[in-house]
């Protein structure tokens, strides 16, 4: 695929695990803590499950001065970059850089005058810091929103850019964007405005997505619709779930774009009347098995020898079930026949020899 190509953000040192954001660079997957702000302990276990992971940026809520303290202690915890999420008090983003922040995440609109957004732009101009501009369709302006009459896609790219032209009369532009709603068609139709009227590197998400099953749902056809058409630096998955669903999701939905980087792709049949395998166990024991896996392989887990080397002949590793049995094959070619109860393993065996 083509990718938009924007300009470049850097958040982080890249000498610490910082990221290069937009400019071509890899689509990063980031996700947010969900622990209480002031609950610092708690906090650290849930960034560092999200590092282990691979997330790539993690964001964390900053709703009062007591809150900034988790910033300094997630910077001392973590090796990714932290992102201060921002709102209403212009004072938090100011404390959140002294202590470490790696980007701030804010709403010019909500932060107040506009010496507050010039004193937040020239904070992290000069630490070198980005900014990104949320804007998610229940945060329009009012005036905006009377305009078009409902927040549509119209209304949340104007909002954007207004937003974005607060920080670009500071002279600074190091700046992200997001729009999001809970909208499928609405988002996509969003970003594909926004992408055509700016330059700046693009955060996609779909914004409350809803419980682990239909949020991915509606999260892997909103983001994936925006991959596919080139859109998109970096991606949250936005789910009711642990933030860690949203990082393996994320990832998940890279890698079926082709976007991924690292990790195997696991392929395998929906079953039928040929099956004497139980394909299902053996299909979730080996995307478990795989979880921690880097290795950029596709990985084929077939019911039959109809959908077996043949279908699969271009998995470089896979399984096709027998009655009671497993054909070992990579590449289409077969290894060996394995009973049932080894099949795993020895298709683990094979994995560790690529």
């Amino acid at each position: 695929m083509t990718r938009r190509i924007s300009r470049s953000v850097r958040v982080g040192n890249p000498a610490a695990g910082g990221h290069t954001i937009g400019g071509g660079a890899p689509v990063r997957v980031q996700s947010m803590l969900s622990r209480p702000a002031h609950d610092i302990p708690a906090n650290i276990t849930q960034a560092k499950e999200l590092e282990a992971a691979g997330c790539e940026i993690i964001r964390a809520a900053v709703p009062d001065m007591e809150s900034v303290a988790l910033i300094a202690a997630l910077k001392a915890h973590c090796t990714v970059p932290i992102v201060a999420d921002i709102h209403f008090d212009h004072r938090l983003a100011l404390e959140s850089l002294a202590a470490g922040a790696d980007k701030i995440r804010i709403n010019p609109g909500n932060i107040g005058a506009r010496d507050r957004v010039k004193a937040v732009a020239t904070a992290c101009q000069i630490k070198g810091v980005p900014i990104r501009i949320g804007v998610n369709s229940g945060s329009i302006e009012k005036g905006i929103l009377a305009k078009h009459g409902a927040p549509t896609p119209e209304a949340m790219v104007e909002s954007a850019l207004r937003h974005a032209k607060l920080l670009e009369a500071c002279d600074f532009y190091d700046i992200i964007l997001s729009l999001k709603s809970s909208n499928v068609e609405r988002t996509v139709r969003a970003y594909e405005l926004l992408a055509g009227q700016c330059d700046y590197p693009l955060h996609v998400g779909v914004t409350e997505a809803g419980t682990q099953r239909m949020g991915l749902v509606k999260s892997v056809v909103g983001i994936g619709a925006l991959l596919l058409r080139g859109i998109g630096d970096t991606v949250r998955v936005s789910l009711t779930a642990e933030p860690v669903e949203e990082v393996r999701a994320g990832f998940d939905i890279l890698r079926s774009v082709g976007l991924g980087r690292g990790g195997p792709n696991l392929i395998s049949c929906p079953t039928c009347g040929r099956t004497k395998i139980d394909l299902v166990a053996l299909a979730t024991a080996a995307e478990e098995r795989l979880a921690d896996c880097r290795k950029e392989i596709t990985v084929a887990i077939m019911g039959c020898a109809v959908n077996g080397p043949g279908e699969a002949r271009e998995a470089d590793i896979g399984l096709a079930g027998g009655d009671g049995c497993a054909l070992l094959f990579a590449k289409g070619e077969i290894l060996r026949k394995v009973p049932e109860h080894e099949a795993l393993d020895a298709l683990m065996s094979e994995i560790e020899k690529l």
